[in-house]
Parts: C-alpha cells; structure tokens; sequence
C-alpha cells in the first residue's frame, strides 16, 4: 500500500481533537484498521469517514466505543433491511404488474 494513502493517527487525533486510546480502542474491537509501517500507526485514508462517524457517536451522544459497536452494527441491519424490503417491493410490483 502506497504511504500517500495513509494518514498519520497522531495527525488524525490533533485535528478531530481525540485521545489516541479511543482510536487504539476502535481497533480493539475491529471498528477500524490500522496499518503500521516501521512502527508509526496510520490510517488508510479511504477509511476516515468512518473513523469520523465513530467520533460524531462519540462527542455528540457520549457513546463509549462498546456503545459505538452496537450502534454501527444496528445501523447496518437498518440498512440490509432496507435493501431487502426494496427489493420485495420490486418483485412485487412486477407480479402486480404481470397480473393486470
């Protein structure tokens, strides 16, 4: 992985303005992945919207990291549910459809 794709996790806590254990604590649990080129953590910059989301849970809601987890994972159950429910809607507009 290219280095210009990384962006430095003691950067990234200055600028959101975040201790550098509530990003070790996110990776702990595997919200988000750190890479470690000659032992200096970085972030892949594709990944920093959502570190920002977790940080937007944080300050906003006070949610600790555990908090952080089951809100995140809800979130992508909402939006599986969603998808699922487009696509019964889909199907069964062609069946009404088809039958008219």
């Amino acid at each position: 992985m290219a280095q210009q794709n990384l962006i430095l996790i003691e950067t990234l806590c200055t600028h959101y303005e975040i201790e550098v254990s509530f990003v070790d604590s996110l990776y702990s649990m595997g919200l988000i992945e750190i890479h470690t080129v000659e032992q200096t953590r970085f972030i892949p910059e594709e990944k920093v919207a959502d570190l920002e989301k977790m940080i937007r849970i944080h300050q906003d809601l006070e949610v600790n990291p555990e908090g952080i987890d089951v809100i995140l994972n809800l979130l992508n159950k909402v939006d599986e549910l969603k998808s699922q429910l487009a696509a019964a809607k889909n199907r069964l507009d062609r069946y009404e459809s088809d039958n008219e």
